[in-house]
């Protein structure tokens, strides 16, 4: 007596308190295969996931899927129909394979005729899709970081939706990120701060050439250093390193690239070096809008002086 065969059926109905989109993800992972095949699953008729079973097999597959989020129920196998994985290790043995019937390889994607193994990456179907079904039912437990120090740090998935919505403001640091209207009120009050600073200092110079001289080092030092810090968080707003700031250094080209980091726009969402600054407040942006007159009228002082004092000798 023929003992009876069985296959799986799906008629595109889910689990309880499973979703559309989990259940589909769980069955593409199961399956290794892409969207578009496992979104023809759910066309709303019943297709068959996988016949020509045993019983225990089917039971197996049955539990497996349910566990994925499909409500699959258990049918005898009375016609061969649709299958997401056709397979022919039930053939007769005399009988040869059927090369006009093509499959494709739940592994790495590989489009064959019918057969027991893939040509390519040589896996034997069947048992690959039974170590599957097995790996959705008891999944393996994640190794932790601090099991295995020798493992690459990786990132959790909830830190970067863990991110506020605008990065905390430190002017004294070289972490976090500024924009261009903030680079420039910065500036502007940085050097305001340190005029009055190198005053004191050339005061001192008055007194003592080497005590004036050491307190303007250690002024310029000190500004030197603020500005960098500035610079390095303007830099990742835009989304680059902050070691591009060395470019400043290259005659010309660092004048061009200084222009660059108050042009280049920061992006809008977080990136790597983390969330976007808050919005720009008044201050900040009559501070910029004083830095840029300062600016203007430098550059119009520099063309106009010579201009009229040229004019000036000509008249004497």
């Amino acid at each position: 007596m023929t003992q009876a065969r069985f296959k799986i059926v799906f008629n595109g109905e889910l689990m309880p308190d499973v979703s559309l989109e989990t259940a589909k993800e769980n069955l593409a992972r199961l399956f290794k295969s892409d969207h578009t095949r496992i979104n023809s699953l759910f066309s709303g008729g019943n297709v068959d996931i996988k016949r020509d079973l045993s019983e225990n097999e089917a039971d197996q597959y049955l539990k497996a899927l349910q566990s994925a989020g499909a409500k699959v129920r258990k049918e005898q196998d009375l016609a061969a129909s649709l299958s997401l994985v056709e397979t022919d290790d039930h053939r007769e043995p005399d009988s040869e394979p059927t090369s006009n019937v093509s499959m494709t390889c739940p592994k790495c994607g590989h489009q064959q005729p019918k057969a027991i193994e893939c040509s390519a990456c040589g896996i034997v179907i069947e048992k690959f899709i039974a170590r599957q079904a097995m790996l959705a039912e008891n999944p393996p437990e994640m190794v932790s970081a601090a099991a295995t120090p020798y493992a690459t740090p990786k990132a959790a998935v909830a830190v970067a939706e863990a991110l506020p919505e605008f990065g905390e403001l430190k002017a004294f640091t070289t972490d976090g990120r500024i924009g261009r209207l903030r680079y420039l009120a910065w500036s502007m009050v940085l050097m305001l701060a340190c005029l009055p600073l190198f005053g004191i200092a050339g005061g001192f110079f008055a007194a003592s050439e080497i005590l004036g001289g050491l307190l303007m080092v250690v002024v310029g030092i000190a500004v030197a250093v603020v500005g960098i810090m500035f610079g390095v968080q303007r830099l990742h707003d835009i989304g680059w390193s902050g070691w591009l700031l060395l470019i400043n250094l290259v005659p010309i080209v660092g004048g061009v690239f200084s222009l660059l980091m108050f042009i280049i726009p920061g992006s809008t969402a977080a990136n790597r070096f983390g969330p976007p600054p808050p919005p720009n407040s008044a201050a900040v942006k009559i501070l910029a809008l004083l830095w840029v007159a300062f600016i203007v009228i430098g550059i119009v002082a520099a063309i106009a002086l010579p201009a009229y004092m040229g004019y000036s000798d000509a008249g004497l």
